[in-house]
C-alpha cells in the first residue's frame, strides 16, 4: 500500500487561500494525492491565522494545518489550539502551552499517517531544542503510524537539514518552511527519508516574499517601520509531492511543485 502526500508550503493572505481553493483539487486529480498537510501561519493577512480562515483552508481539501513562529500573530488562534484536532503548533513549546505538536491520521484504506510540527531556534526565537523534542516525539510517533511527515519551521538551512539527517530512516519525510524561498535540493536520504530544505510559499510573488515590495525596500533604506501589506500579482501555489510505501514508511519519491494560478 502507498500513500501520496501533498504538502503546501506557507500560505500567504488572501491571495494563498484562493490559490488553494483553485487549485488543489486538479493537483489530488493529477497526482494521485491521498492526504494534503499545508503550513497555514501566515493564512489570516499574512500575519498568523484565525478559526475563520482556518475553515476556510479545511474547506478546500487541506486535512491537517501546520504553523510557525507567527502562530500568536491573531488572538483567536487560541480557539484552534483548544478545538481543533487537525491543527498542529510547534512541538518544542514548553510544557503547558495550549495545543498540539503532532498528531496521528486513521483512515481506512491508508496507512497510519504521523505528522510533526517544530520550530527552529538559530535567527529565530528560541524555543525548547527541536532536536530533543523530535528525537522523543519520533518514538511515539513509530509506536502508532508507519509514515511520518515533519514539518520543520526554520530560518537556517544547516538546522533543517541536520534535523532530517538526525531522522534520516525514522521519518517518511522532512520538509522546511519558513524562509518562504522554495529550495532546489529535493532528495531521498539512505534511510529512506525524504527532504527539502524549503517547501516555498503559496501566495504572490510579485513581491519580497509575499508583501508590497515598496515598504519593504523602505525598510531597508530608512530602517522605519512601515505597514507590509500582502501582494497580489503572480500568484502560486508552491509545494511538494512526496510518495510513500506504507509498508515500511520509506519514500520512493519527491517532486516539488510550483502551479501558477489563473488571472481569470
Amino acid at each position: 500500500m502507498r500513500v501520496k502526500l501533498l504538502f503546501i508550503g506557507d500560505i500567504v493572505g488572501a491571495p494563498g487561500r484562493k490559490a488553494v481553493k483553485q487549485l488543489l483539487p486538479g493537483l489530488r486529480e493529477k497526482h494521485g494525492v491521498d492526504v494534503v498537510i499545508a503550513n497555514g501561519e501566515n493564512a489570516a493577512g499574512g500575519n498568523g491565522i484565525t478559526p475563520v480562515k482556518a475553515a476556510e483552508i479545511y474547506s478546500a481539501g487541506v486535512d491537517i494545518i501546520t504553523t510557525g513562529d507567527h502562530l500568536w500573530d491573531q488572538k483567536e488562534v487560541i480557539d484552534l489550539l483548544n478545538a481543533e484536532a487537525r491543527f498542529l503548533r510547534p512541538l518544542n513549546y514548553p510544557p503547558g502551552t495550549p495545543g498540539q505538536g503532532s498528531l496521528v491520521l486513521e483512515r481506512a484504506g491508508q496507512p497510519t499517517l504521523g505528522v510533526m510540527n517544530l520550530q527552529g531556534r538559530t535567527f529565530m526565537k528560541e524555543l525548547e531544542n527541536p532536536f530533543h523534542a523530535a528525537r522523543e516525539e519520533i518514538k511515539r510517533l513509530q509506536s502508532r503510524a508507519t509514515v511520518i511527515f515533519v514539518d520543520i519551521h526554520a530560518e537556517a538551512t544547516s538546522e533543517k537539514i541536520a534535523l532530517a539527517r538526525m531522522l534520516d530512516g525514522q521519518a517518511s519525510a522532512v520538509v522546511g518552511t519558513h524562509t518562504h524561498v522554495q529550495t532546489a535540493d529535493e532528495q531521498i536520504f539512505p534511510g529512506g527519508t525524504a527532504f527539502l530544505c524549503d517547501a516555498g510559499f503559496t501566495g504572490p510573488h510579485d513581491s519580497v516574499i509575499g508583501r508590497e515590495v515598496e515598504p519593504v525596500v523602505a525598510r531597508f533604506l530608512t530602517n522605519q517601520p512601515q505597514r507590509f501589506n500582502v501582494a497580489r500579482g503572480r500568484v502560486l501555489l508552491q509545494g511538494v509531492v512526496i510518495d510513500i510505501d506504507g509498508a515500511n514508511g520509506r519514500a520512493t519519491s519527491i517532486e516539488r511543485l510550483s502551479e501558477p494560478l489563473s488571472k481569470g
